[in-house]
């Protein structure tokens, strides 16, 4: 059952968090989709938070990144990136994987202050298993505490 609730919060922060309807929530890289989000902490139910040594709060967030060639199907990836306000401070982003099934997530938990608007800088490459191309990208997101 809580792998259920797991896949059902990552399709809902994965499809549900484009603010815009243009608003991107993957870029293509040859034939793979690397998708990405970052969402309040509190998102997550406390059990599940609890499960994946998450810590919630109201001014914590997560950035989830997955990389698929199918879709629902994770790619296996090492990813590094920071996080940085508008003032340039920046927190380096130390990313897991949750693996659920053939799913896999990357996350990394980051803190904010209400209003923030960051800027995410990640960096994909592949793990020796399988040949992505090395791929760097920002996004932004504005934060708000709950």
């Amino acid at each position: 059952m809580m792998k259920l609730k797991w896949h059902l919060i990552f399709l809902f922060i994965f499809f549900g968090n484009s603010t815009l309807a243009n608003d991107s929530i993957f870029k293509q890289v040859g034939e793979y989709k690397i998708f990405f989000s970052a969402f309040n902490s509190s998102f997550i139910p406390s059990d599940i938070a609890s499960s994946y040594k998450i810590v919630r709060g109201k001014d914590r967030g997560l950035v989830n990144i997955s990389v698929m060639k199918d879709m629902a199907v994770g790619i296996p990836v090492k990813i590094n990136g920071k996080v940085s306000n508008i003032l340039q401070q920046s927190q380096t982003l130390k990313f897991f994987p949750v693996q659920e099934g053939k799913a896999l997530y990357y996350l990394a938990p980051f803190e904010f202050d209400n209003e923030d608007y960051l800027t995410f800088s990640i960096n994909v490459e592949h793990d020796n298993k399988i040949e992505i191309p090395t791929y760097t990208f920002k996004f932004q997101k504005k934060m708000y505490v709950d």
